[in-house]
């Protein structure tokens, strides 16, 4: 069952993100690791920055949460992340397709440029890397990120970004 995520949901939520987020230790660049990786007053600031969680659960348990923002003409994908024990069982896939059900808007996802799994995940879910310059302005637009993040960073777009995107270009 997929739900929205609660405030009583918090301490999972926290637990759950930094359990899947040992894979990006050694991946990612040293200075941007820490631990824990999303500390539980970051994990509140992002909340109350927007990003509403959902989350899949089995037998009464969290197994993985995705997050969704709302940023006006786009929608972004945060912080998406399922227990390590759970991975490789299609839980990211179907958070990743509730969330879309969930906007008629263009949508882009943010994740590290050395997290190879990741960015494999969302183009095999139908999302297209941006160029380098292009992922310069959307992180620095729609993200509050510090900049060693956005350039260690990749930003990827689905279709419908793609789309507005390429007809405004030929507007121009």
């Amino acid at each position: 069952m997929i739900r929205e995520c609660k405030e009583s949901d918090l301490n999972t939520i926290f637990e759950i993100i930094n359990d899947a987020a040992q894979a990006y230790k050694g991946i990612i660049p040293q200075d941007r690791w820490h631990e824990p990786y999303m500390s539980l007053a970051e994990l509140r600031a992002q909340i109350e920055d927007g990003i509403g969680f959902w989350g899949l659960e089995r037998d009464g348990k969290l197994l993985g949460v995705m997050g969704i923002q709302d940023k006006g003409d786009v929608t972004l994908i945060r912080h998406a992340y399922v227990l390590s024990r759970a991975q490789k069982c299609g839980i990211g896939e179907k958070l990743l397709q509730h969330l879309q059900n969930m906007t008629e808007k263009p949508i882009l996802i943010g994740t590290w440029a050395a997290a190879s799994w990741a960015v494999s995940f969302y183009q095999k879910n139908g999302y297209t890397l941006v160029s380098e310059e292009t992922k310069n302005r959307l992180l620095r637009r729609y993200w509050s990120i510090p900049e060693r993040q956005v350039e260690t960073s990749v930003v990827l777009a689905n279709q419908t970004w793609l789309q507005v995107q390429s007809k405004e270009s030929t507007e121009s």
